[in-house]
């Protein structure tokens, strides 16, 4: 595999984003990627866009200049699409289409062909960030662009303990933390720490879900007026989904959240008997076998009846 410094010769203005509502694994990757550029090519402008990452990543360097306003109209030579398509990248999505040149690094099986011009694409790595790593010259790396790249490992596999997780993530993640940072405290910090609000949307979620498919499906549901009770927002339910999915006898969780007027955004979590990117794919999204969403139309009735459509038949399959 190239490293990613050979696609960027003789460039000048590059540009980082990753998909729409970021996830850690999307923070990390994009932030490492960054940091690592900004110190490899001095010369170069570098930009980060990204939604406003939650509070709880500030702990990465240089998190401070993430762009969230893609209002203006640039051309960059390079813009490089991290942990998704460039459908997913919102108003970024953008700068992807006008650039000279643009690379993808993504994961997800439902990418399997990339949408750059110069492609970086592994459904078998645990995450993006495990694959950023990859593309980078070690000598450059230092402790705050590992930190960034072990924090998104972290996050998409579950602090190590998801099927997506191999031999040579643990390799990597060994790697990672050999330059000296607080592993341990990052992991609780970003990973398993909750305010008072989000324990309490945890709680209503859990209180009201609904097993069904004789156990093996379980399902819960927050509306927009749930939402505002609470004064959370989407990066608020991180982590729902998969506490449904620990469920015992459970082989499918599926959570939503209201998003708009009949409009609900779906995660899927499995535990292995159904392939959930499959399911969500069906519904125009898509993700990982055992972890993966989707946008849906409809009431949330709707909703979950379409969806169960699609697991039954892989459970009976």
């Amino acid at each position: 595999m190239k490293k990613i410094l050979e696609e960027l010769k003789a460039t000048d203005r590059i540009a980082i984003s990753g998909h729409v509502r970021p996830d850690g694994d999307c923070i990390g990757s994009c932030m490492g990627l960054f940091l690592y550029l900004k110190k490899a090519l001095p010369g170069a402008e570098v930009e980060v866009y990204l939604e406003k990452p939650a509070d709880i990543f500030s702990c990465i360097k240089g998190i401070e200049h993430v762009k969230t306003d893609c209002s203006a109209d640039i051309c960059y030579d390079v813009c490089i699409a991290v942990d998704t398509v460039s459908s997913r990248m919102g108003d970024a999505e953008k700068y992807f289409n006008t650039a000279k040149k643009t690379i993808n690094i993504d994961h997800h099986i439902s990418n399997a062909s990339g949408c750059g011009m110069v492609n970086y694409v592994n459904p078998q790595a645990s995450s993006a960030s495990e694959l950023v790593y990859e593309l980078l010259e070690e000598e450059l790396i230092d402790e705050p662009i590992a930190k960034a790249i072990y924090i998104g490992m972290v996050h998409d596999t579950g602090v190590f303990q998801y099927s997506n997780t191999t031999p040579h993530t643990l390799e990597v993640a060994a790697k990672l933390i050999s330059y000296g940072f607080d592993f341990s405290g990052l992991i609780d910090e970003t990973f398993y720490e909750k305010t008072y609000v989000q324990n309490q949307i945890l709680g209503r979620a859990l209180l009201e879900s609904i097993v069904f498919m004789d156990g093996k499906c379980i399902f819960s549901a927050i509306d927009k007026k749930t939402m505002d009770f609470y004064k959370v927002v989407p990066k608020d339910l991180d982590g729902i989904v998969s506490q449904l999915r620990t469920t015992r006898g459970v082989e499918c969780a599926i959570f939503m959240y209201q998003t708009g007027q009949q409009e609900y955004k779906v995660s899927l979590r499995s535990n292995g008997r159904v392939d959930v990117a499959k399911v969500a794919s069906y519904f125009g999204g898509g993700g990982h076998v055992r972890a993966a969403g989707c946008t849906m139309q409809g009431t949330y009735h709707d909703c979950i009846n379409n969806l169960s459509l699609q697991i039954e038949r892989q459970l009976e399959a």
